[in-house]
């Protein structure tokens, strides 16, 4: 019988549960990186447009590293092995990061059109509300699961909350990977005024 699977679910069991732990920690970081980057872009868009409080963007900042120490407590405690830590390592992960995609589609809003398409805007906006609608019945569903186990039979006790929770826990986490894509042509905007900057240097 086939069972749903949520997130953690793939790297409990080693030696899966090893390269599980080493790509979280690795995500997180490029994760932790990602977000850095782009404060530095808005703080510098800002500083000639004044389109927003500095200190939003540093709030933001924060509260999206909060969400990358989450994905590392995530990593390094296993699920089956202290799932209350695991659990809240979770929690923090997801709860962050949805807030942090949806603060970060309010900057863009704030900041277009000069800086953001109106299409990149509701692009954002779109996955934001996607991952607000996922990541509260996800919560909720999680919350009712009463056992901690990796194979579920569908029929069985707290099966339905189980896999409504791994639906809506992978939605979220590809909403975030989805967001994080609407970054590229940004990114690929600063590192052209980089190596211009460099090359008039030189």
């Amino acid at each position: 019988l086939s069972c749903s699977s949520c997130f953690s679910d793939t790297g409990t069991k080693p030696p899966e549960s090893g390269i599980f732990g080493f790509m979280i920690n690795i995500s997180a970081f490029l994760g932790a990186a990602t977000m850095y980057i782009r404060y530095l872009i808005i703080e510098k868009q800002n500083e000639s447009s004044h389109f927003m409080n500095p200190s939003c963007n540093l709030i933001t900042l924060c509260i999206g590293f909060l969400g990358c120490i989450g994905m590392g407590i995530v990593a390094n405690f296993q699920e089956l092995s202290v799932p209350s830590v695991h659990d809240g390592g979770a929690l923090v992960a997801f709860g962050s990061g949805v807030v942090y995609i949806t603060l970060q589609s309010v900057i863009s809003f704030k900041s277009c059109p000069q800086w953001n398409s109106h299409c990149t805007c509701y692009i954002r906006m779109a996955i934001s509300i996607v991952a607000c609608i996922a990541v509260i019945p996800m919560i909720a569903c999680a919350s009712l699961i009463s056992i901690t186990k990796i194979d579920w039979i569908p029929g069985e006790k707290d099966y339905t909350y189980h896999f409504v929770s791994a639906i809506c826990e992978w939605t979220v986490a590809f909403s975030f990977i989805f967001f994080f894509l609407t970054f590229i042509r940004d990114f690929q905007g600063v590192t052209l005024r980089i190596l211009t900057e460099m090359h008039e240097d030189f």
